[in-house]
């Protein structure tokens, strides 16, 4: 077993954050769409003045909601909770940033970049939104702005939707931030660096290893979770990198809506997966392996389970996200 990096997160945050990632972990930033092809832009910005660009003051630009939006040309503090993958990976730092559990928790892998940046509670409080006087708001889907959300939200500054679903394509919501930030052209090449170096990785691994199968558990006391085919990590592993689907993951995938799901014993000691990755794990090593359970994984007999902790971006999804769980992924198998 190889342990990558020595696990610090405190099982307490891990189970308050557990409902909002097991859903989104994401929210709008994880693939819902299952071809994952950035395809056509159905959710693109449309308006009279986007041929101007930075050349206006504001750009009316319609959301996926359907919202008329005046979106300033060049907006400086933006709030844009869990679509921070897209900003950072556009050059762009919002003026707070997504957490969740008290504000003990945010997207770890982000923090060299958003190390300085205040945080707001994930649901995005009217009062705390207030407080930081944006200039223009993102959201990811129809849910941040249910009920009279999005009247509050568009009186402090103007507000996009930038998706409708909880489980939006990160591809296309790259694209559309892209768009409405005036950096569309930044957005494609950061997609096309992306689809670039998961081409090269893929080109790799076959020649390494072949039809390989892997898994991605995320275990949480007695419970244990296991990331959707076509969502979050599953959908870098299975998609881009081209490893095999186990058939326990391909049977739950086929009527899961969420990102991760809860694997019971029994379908857990039927994984047959030739690689496991343990992503931000509650319980220690040591302890899973004890289990007769886990024991008897091929994978674990084998000695190819490896471990990321709460600082990787397993749990999430973007350019930078996905990029790291590549790295992550060749490391751990060409080592």
């Amino acid at each position: 077993m190889k342990r990558n990096k020595k696990h610090k997160f405190a099982f307490a945050a891990v189970l308050l954050s557990l409902t909002l990632l097991l859903s989104a972990c994401s929210g709008g930033s994880s693939p819902a769409n299952t071809n994952g092809s950035a395809g056509e832009n159905t959710n693109a910005p449309s308006g009279e003045n986007q041929a101007a660009g930075s050349q206006t003051t504001e750009r009316q630009l319609t959301d996926a909601l359907g919202h008329e939006v005046k979106v300033p040309a060049n907006p400086e503090r933006i709030i844009a909770s869990y679509l921070e993958d897209h900003l950072v990976a556009l050059g762009v730092k919002p003026v707070a940033q997504w957490s969740v559990a008290e504000e003990t928790k945010v997207q770890n892998y982000l923090q060299y970049e958003l190390k300085d940046i205040p945080t707001i509670p994930s649901e995005l409080p009217y009062e705390a939104v207030l407080s930081f006087q944006p200039d223009l708001i993102l959201v990811d889907s129809a849910e941040m702005v249910a009920g009279d959300k999005y009247e509050q939200y568009s009186k402090i500054a103007p507000t996009y939707s930038v998706g409708t679903e909880q489980n939006n394509d990160w591809r296309e919501e790259l694209l559309v931030v892209g768009e409405v930030l005036n950096k569309a052209d930044e957005a494609k090449k950061a997609l096309e660096d992306y689809d670039a170096k998961a081409k090269e990785a893929k080109e790799k691994l076959q020649a390494a290893i072949g039809e390989k199968s892997a898994a991605v558990l995320w275990p949480l006391g007695k419970s244990t979770y296991v990331v959707h085919e076509k969502f979050s990590s599953g959908d870098v592993l299975y998609r881009d990198l081209g490893l095999k689907v186990p058939a326990v993951v391909q049977e739950m995938s086929a009527s899961a809506a969420a990102n991760w799901n809860q694997i019971s014993l029994e379908k857990l000691a039927e994984l047959d997966a030739d690689y496991i990755f343990i992503v931000s794990s509650a319980v220690p090593m040591e302890e899973l392996l004890s289990d007769p359970i886990w024991a008897g994984l091929p994978a674990v007999k084998s000695g190819q389970i490896y471990e990321y902790d709460n600082e990787s971006s397993w749990l999430y999804t973007g350019v930078i996200a996905n990029s790291q769980i590549i790295d992550d992924v060749i490391e751990s198998i060409l080592k």
